[in-house]
């Protein structure tokens, strides 16, 4: 086959892929929020687990991070899958795997390693969704899929869909959990329904990786990812992303037990109220993140990690009185936080990556950023040796240190291009 017939037979493939989709990002999407919600809608559950399930406060935020044992795996081994098979088998299989960890989560109140396994299941969800669904989503919107979206759209829109899908699964488990029959388990099938409903969505989604573009190596040689010792990524990536969902974690993980003395029967409600507030505040900025790069030259991750610092200089001082108006401004502030970081930094790594290493360095970056997860667990199992407000000044200090090492290498790179 002559080289010009090769091109005439990849653009066919990708027309035949590309012409009937429209928006076709739009058909991934579902399946990416579903995933994210079935990350998140235990978050408002924990003070249940320990007021009626007789768990102790590390086994409610060890579940709590559990996930993180099946997140990262997702990230890495399912973006190398998806490499190598497309991205549309991939997610599929991640949304069979949520609907399985709900499953065992509704089954599972009085079995602490059946709850464990579920979160891990849930947590391979999200890794693929993350990865893989965000590969997808960024490939469907650009040409030939989508000839009208902004130069950031591959950004922007997996990231809300993500934050969107985190924040209305806490609400809405939240809400059953406080009003709803059986609190235990009603959440956990209200989303295995709606996961079946998005997994019929999906199927008709065009691939977006045709067969010619696909990796020809094993999956697991693809875990290997030349990207992760890219300066760029070594200097500004890896300080920063950590503290996406450490913001979040210490917002809707960490203030609901600041103040649940003050609260009662109702520290579930205001877990969820504070698990919406700091996911909304992250939605609503998202859409700025190109703006603040312009007017800062783009140093976005600087911004958001500058106001990541003042959110957690608020936790220090809501630790201390204890208030929920005060926990309720940490939610807001570092929930602008992590809005602005989480697409800031996505940017930076689609800029770097080409292609064929894009879900790679995907699943690494949220790898980094759900590190930060685990720090209400860590947190938690300080508190027999160390207060809250000691534990997070440290905290706020060492984000502060990271902010000033973003900030040097951010103002080098710009002063080299």
């Amino acid at each position: 086959m002559t080289a010009h017939t090769h091109t005439a037979t990849e653009t066919a493939d990708t027309s035949a892929e590309a012409a009937p989709t429209g928006r076709a990002w739009l058909r991934v999407a579902p399946a990416m929020f579903l995933l994210a919600w079935g990350g998140n809608h235990f978050t408002p559950l924990v003070h249940m687990y320990e007021e009626d399930g007789g768990y102790a406060i590390w086994q409610a935020n060890l579940l709590l991070g559990m996930y993180v044992g099946g997140l990262i795996p997702g990230l890495l081994v399912a973006s190398a899958l998806s490499d190598r098979r497309g991205r549309k088998p991939v997610l599929i299989a991640g949304s069979l795997a949520a609907i399985l960890g709900s499953l065992f989560l509704a089954l599972g109140f009085d079995l602490f390693w059946l709850l464990c396994l579920g979160r891990v299941l849930a947590g391979i969800g999200v890794g693929v969704a993350m990865s893989v669904g965000t590969s997808w989503i960024k490939e469907l919107s650009a040409p030939p899929f989508d000839n009208a979206a902004g130069i950031t759209a591959g950004a922007r829109r997996p990231a809300l869909t993500l934050t969107l899908g985190f924040a209305l699964g806490a609400l809405v488990t939240g809400c059953l959990a406080q009003w709803g029959p059986a609190p235990e388990m009603t959440p956990y099938a209200v989303h295995g329904v709606l996961n079946l409903v998005a997994l019929i969505i999906v199927l008709a989604a065009p691939e977006s990786l045709p067969k010619h573009r696909r990796s020809q190596q094993h999956w697991w040689q693809g875990l290997r990812i030349p990207l992760v010792g890219h300066r760029t990524f070594v200097r500004l990536i890896v300080p920063a992303a950590p503290w996406v969902f450490g913001a979040a974690g210490v917002a809707y993980a960490v203030m609901p037990a600041l103040v649940q003395e003050e609260l009662g029967e109702w520290t579930t409600l205001f877990a969820t109220v504070l698990a919406v507030a700091t996911l909304g505040a992250g939605a609503l900025v998202q859409n700025l993140v190109p703006a603040i790069n312009r007017w800062t030259g783009g140093r976005g991750l600087v911004v958001g990690l500058a106001l990541m610092t003042i959110g957690m200089g608020f936790a220090v001082i809501a630790a201390f009185v204890a208030n929920p108006i005060i926990a309720f401004v940490v939610a807001i502030v570092l929930g602008a936080a992590y809005g602005i970081c989480v697409v800031a930094g996505l940017v930076i790594v689609q800029a770097i990556a080409e292609p064929k290493d894009l879900a790679g360095i995907t699943g690494v970056y949220y790898s980094l950023a759900y590190s930060g997860f685990l720090l209400p667990t860590v947190l938690a199992a300080l508190l027999p040796v160390m207060s809250y407000s000691v534990s997070l000044g440290a905290v706020a200090l060492v984000c502060l240190l990271s902010l000033g090492a973003v900030a040097l290498a951010s103002a080098r790179s710009t002063s080299k291009a």
